[in-house]
């Protein structure tokens, strides 16, 4: 049994802004047609279409700032209740061995 007592806040940070970024790159495409629809029918405003061209770049802001505050908050927890327990097993180095096959 391992126990997780700390995670490094900066790899934290990287890894979620990356994650929110591409959520944000994937909402994209549905805002911009949402966008367009309402500027054609004459109720949209070309801010809103500025706007969402910024969305991955502030999903992947928010994204590092909630990760590096959230890692934070656990290690701060952590060093007073323990950290996460886990039970770990080695990874088969061959795949064949997983289909029974040796």
């Amino acid at each position: 049994m391992y126990s997780l007592r700390s995670i490094d806040v900066m790899s934290c940070a990287k890894m979620m802004g990356a994650i929110y970024g591409c959520i944000g790159l994937i909402i994209v495409p549905f805002f911009l047609l949402a966008g367009f629809t309402s500027l054609l029918s004459g109720h949209g405003s070309v801010a809103f279409l500025f706007l969402v061209v910024l969305a991955p770049a502030l999903y992947g802001a928010m994204g590092f700032v909630v990760g590096a505050l959230t890692a934070w908050i656990y290690n701060v927890v952590a060093r007073r209740i323990g950290g996460v327990h886990l039970e770990l097993k080695p990874a088969v180095a061959n795949s064949q061995s997983n289909l029974g096959l040796i």
